[in-house]
């Protein structure tokens, strides 16, 4: 958590910095107004590292506030810094030319006997200067308005109602009576001081409304202790599906400190835990296996017992019949793979969650979003109902996917 918390204090000084830069230091004179605009973005900066930082030991009622200022004003910073440097260009070429435009000039003889009393009248500003100010603020303007609207986008498209996909997808071997056959799933709800409530109840009511055959949640469904989120993870117990609800951990279900007590917990509101292990299902005498992992990070969570175990969960079982594996991390394909699953449902990108960062993800994911083919094996990524961080979703609204199983 140190470290964590020095990577996150280094990045918000250099993302501030430049803001101060140019919408502070750029934009206003020497004096009150900008010793007061200093102080807010140090407020604001501060206030973002505490946000982050402060998840696992302030109270909840603390949090709450700290979440909703901190992380709206980090994706209003994020989309300021991008706008201010699209506009980088645009600066350097009108200050060449305001500089071609004022010619220089002597500087001026000094009087022989400078006013000094209080009716001198104070010395006119340079054109330049003044031009310069006009400039800076100008450009300051066109990026807060930029950010301002693409920022007031996300907040909109995270909290709207959920888009339904319906991905039909064929597996070699799968019986004819399966055809059609619906998993419903979402990943990354993050329940937390900022999401749940009434758009996690309207989450589960959209997945009632495809009729599954069965539910799938591909992990990190919280961000905080059960004592917490009770009320707000109630709503699983509404789920209703032909034959049930699977559940498998994510990244941040290792974060919080009660891991265990969540996996314990979630049986009791009908939503079964799949850890390194499978079940069978299907219809008609017709069968396949859903088989489900640790996250990858599990191993290293220090919990006894944790960690990603693709040869646990396919131990044992008849390949003649296709698998679908619940694993959280898109990169978890490579396993299965190696292992022949057919199809593997995965989650954790977010869709990218705040548009440039989908083309991050692929730095360590093999895919961002959507049905791709690793080499024999499918891989299907949705992109999140919730979000983390930033309260914004741009470029990946919220989703639930309707995987309809087709005979190859």
């Amino acid at each position: 958590m140190i470290a964590f918390g020095a990577v996150v204090s280094l990045a918000m000084v250099l993302l501030h910095g430049y803001l101060w830069f140019r919408l502070v230091r750029s934009t206003t004179r020497p004096g009150a107004v900008r010793r007061w605009a200093t102080v807010a973005v140090v407020v604001l900066a501060v206030l973002v590292v505490a946000a982050v930082v402060g998840r696992r030991s302030l109270p909840f009622a603390v949090q709450t506030p700290l979440d909703w200022v901190g992380y709206t004003w980090l994706g209003l910073a994020f989309y300021l810094f991008l706008a201010l440097l699209v506009l980088e260009p645009v600066r350097w070429v009108l200050r060449a030319r305001q500089r071609r435009a004022v010619p220089s000039s002597p500087a001026p003889e000094p009087s022989p006997e400078p006013s000094t009393g209080p009716s001198a009248e104070a010395a006119p500003e340079p054109v330049d200067v003044s031009r310069r100010l006009f400039l800076a603020r100008s450009l300051a303007v066109t990026a807060g308005v930029a950010a301002v609207g693409t920022a007031g986008y996300g907040v909109w498209a995270a909290n709207s109602a959920p888009v339904v996909r319906r991905v039909p997808i064929r597996l070699a071997g799968l019986p004819p009576e399966l055809a059609g056959y619906r998993i419903v799933t979402f990943s990354d709800g993050h329940l937390s001081a900022t999401y749940g409530g009434r758009r996690f109840e309207r989450l589960v009511e959209t997945v009632n409304a495809q009729q599954p055959d069965v539910v799938a949640v591909v992990g990190d469904l919280v961000d905080g202790t059960l004592a917490e989120l009770r009320e707000d993870v109630a709503p699983l117990g509404d789920l209703v599906s032909r034959q049930g609800a699977f559940f498998v951990t994510g990244n941040h279900e290792y974060f919080v400190p009660d891991t265990d007590e969540w996996l314990r917990h979630l049986p009791t509101l009908g939503v079964d835990v799949l850890r390194n292990e499978r079940v069978e299902l299907g219809r008609g005498g017709a069968v396949f296996d859903l088989a489900g992992i640790d996250d990858r990070t599990a191993a290293a969570s220090g919990l006894a017992g944790h960690g990603a175990d693709l040869d646990a969960a396919l131990d044992g079982r008849d390949d003649s019949r296709p698998v679908v594996l619940l694993a959280h991390q898109p990169v978890q394909v490579e396993q299965a793979r190696a292992a022949g699953v057919d199809l593997q449902l995965s989650g954790h990108t977010h869709g990218g969650q705040l548009w440039p960062f989908d083309y991050a993800v692929l730095l360590d994911q093999p895919a961002v979003e959507g049905l791709s083919q690793q080499g024999d094996t499918q891989l299907y990524v949705t992109a999140g109902a919730g979000y983390w961080g930033p309260p914004m979703r741009v470029g990946a609204r919220p989703e639930v996917t309707v995987i309809e199983l087709q005979p190859r």
